[in-house]
């Protein structure tokens, strides 16, 4: 049986960040929504975590620094993995901040700037473009703590980022699924997931990953 391969790229709610508490504080494995995807898919796949707390689809944070782009690693992180049969994306919310200054449809350009390079690279068997997964984050809750200046208009820009990102997934021709249908963000910060939502997440997905369809042998 060949096991198959699937690339969680994402920001800290991928890496797993606690709540209310910094990047270095994260739960386990096991909870994080890409451990939770690992047991509900179970051995015939393979789950790689990709989750930088801060990262951005396409832009060089000017505070937190360059390395926050994620197109900038999508490249490497994904001829590290290859061979790759899904890529997942689950960005946006780091977007939204101030500082870049961007509505919900450039963030969906964004998002759309990372499935045209993935297809570029062409990292699936036999050097076919894998299935690609673009996940809408759930939208920021209004009470977003001491975060309120960095993301000041976040919580309105954020709930448009699911048809935002529907459409542009409707456009490419790749899979989308909206978070924010079954989890929701946490009150101790507005925008991170917690444990609950972590479960809710990964078992959502792994039905999807299921739904799609695989044939009883890829090409490689």
């Amino acid at each position: 049986m060949r096991v198959r391969s699937v690339l969680c790229f994402g920001d800290s709610n991928t890496h797993g960040q606690i709540p209310g508490r910094g990047p270095l504080e994260r739960f386990d494995r096991h909870t994080r929504w890409p451990g939770v995807l690992q047991a509900e898919l179970g051995p015939k796949w393979y789950v790689v975590e990709e989750g930088l707390s801060g990262r951005t689809t396409v832009h060089d944070d000017p505070i937190e620094g360059a390395h926050k782009n994620g197109r900038t690693y999508l490249r490497p992180c994904i001829q590290s993995h290859t061979i790759l049969d899904l890529v997942i994306i689950m960005l946006g919310t780091n977007d939204l901040k101030v500082r870049f200054n961007k509505p919900p449809s450039e963030v969906a350009m964004g998002m759309g700037c990372l499935i045209y390079d993935i297809r570029e690279l062409a990292p699936g068997p036999g050097g076919s473009v894998p299935e690609i997964m673009i996940v809408a984050p759930p939208p920021m809750l209004d009470d977003i703590k001491e975060w309120k200046s960095i993301f000041a208009g976040g919580p309105e820009k954020s709930r448009q980022l699911a048809l935002e990102f529907e459409i542009m997934a409707d456009s490419l021709g790749v899979h989308f699924f909206n978070a924010g249908a079954i989890c929701q963000c946490d009150e101790a910060d507005g925008f991170h997931l917690n444990a609950e939502a972590h479960r809710a997440l990964g078992a959502a997905l792994a039905q999807e990953i299921e739904a799609i369809g695989w044939p009883s042998e890829a090409p490689r």
